[in-house]
């Protein structure tokens, strides 16, 4: 299997940069750090002009009916742009959890209006710290949900969630429109993720799936949908490598450029590995998905972007030194996003336990 992007590859990747670097403001995500429930409109309408939100469903259903690899590069594109919108990776979990109940008839409900752009989608998996419950707190019953899902992602400007509960003690997936719903804002330092505690009191939902199979299927969204997210960080990570070399290039003390000193050509050159590493993981991920293991690339890919991400925030704001948290300088924009990715649908100790399971089936 190649480690490298075809040229069609390539052109998805180049293309959707140059979208997003014309029309993401960094002013406008500025703004957006200071107010809740507000997301980057301009961004999100680009997503539905591009198609972005068609690629990863079928064409049966109105969408472009290209793989995770094909997704993940836009995704990375977004990351870079520190896109201010959460919906591209939880529209495709959505959707490939649709596509994986095999139910005709939701998918020709829910799939062609997600392919154009019509819902946002939201994942209501987590519950008290954990991103995927064994017992979850939400109930579902007589084909409706009740109970509270907390610090759902995009759960503020959701139109539908796919919701992790359980049906007489046993594991469900549950679909279910959230107008009407209670939605409590969580502030945070990155309020473009729209977080909200969702609480459904009574809401009607259609069962996706019960039991071993609603395991099955959502384990392998989590793991898909973990890929995108990966991407989003190498997006981010690259974006601020680049940053990185071009101010050590350009700053001069002493007489020379900072990137002449050994200890930033250390830093400029661990990022660019952790980038490559990242890269790589994301792709082998990518190209696994259907296989048997795809669960362990996808924890794989998740755990290693998010050191990459950590890192190059990390380090880009220190190689700036002072000007470098700066609101004018906009770092912080990628620092604020690489703490949110990494905690979002798992964090690095879920993901870790999982790798560690599916590698030696002993449960941590």
């Amino acid at each position: 299997m190649s480690i490298l992007y075809d040229e069609g590859q390539q052109a998805i990747g180049t293309e959707s940069r140059k979208i997003l670097d014309a029309r993401v403001n960094k002013d406008k995500l500025l703004d957006l750090l200071e107010q809740t429930g507000a997301y980057d409109e301009t961004f999100w309408k680009v997503a539905v002009e591009q198609g972005w939100t068609a690629l990863p469903i079928a064409e049966d259903h109105g969408g472009l009916g290209l793989g995770l690899t094909e997704f993940g590069l836009v995704a990375q594109a977004s990351g870079a742009a520190t896109a201010g919108a959460p919906f591209l990776a939880s529209g495709y979990g959505f959707a490939k959890a649709l596509e994986l109940s095999g139910d005709a008839a939701v998918q020709g409900e829910w799939l062609p209006r997600l392919a154009a752009g019509e819902i946002k989608a939201a994942l209501a998996f987590g519950e008290n710290g954990a991103p995927f419950s064994s017992a979850p707190a939400v109930t579902f019953a007589d084909g409706k949900l009740s109970g509270t899902k907390h610090g759902v992602t995009g759960g503020l400007a959701a139109d539908v969630a796919l919701v992790w509960a359980s049906q007489g003690g046993a594991p469900a997936l549950a679909l279910a429109a959230l107008e009407g719903t209670t939605r409590t804002a969580i502030y945070s330092f990155d309020n473009s993720r729209l977080f909200a505690d969702i609480t459904f009191d009574g809401t009607s939902a259609t069962l996706i799936a019960s039991g071993d199979r609603a395991v099955s299927i959502a384990r392998q969204m989590l793991a898909g949908t973990a890929v995108v997210i990966a991407h989003e960080q190498v997006g981010g990570a690259e974006a601020l490598l680049h940053i990185a070399r071009d101010y050590a290039l350009s700053r001069r003390a002493f007489g020379q450029p900072i990137g002449a000193f050994q200890s930033i050509k250390h830093k400029i050159a661990e990022m660019y590995a952790l980038v490559e590493l990242a890269r790589a993981n994301c792709i082998h991920a990518g190209a696994s998905e259907g296989s048997d293991g795809f669960l362990k690339a996808a924890a794989s890919a998740r755990l290693v972007a998010t050191e990459a991400y950590d890192t190059a925030a990390r380090d880009c704001t220190q190689i700036h030194g002072g000007i470098g948290v700066t609101w004018e300088q906009g770092l912080h924009l990628h620092m604020r996003r690489a703490r949110s990715l990494a905690i979002e649908l798992g964090n690095a100790f879920f993901w870790e336990d999982l790798l560690a399971y599916e590698l030696t089936g002993e449960q941590a």
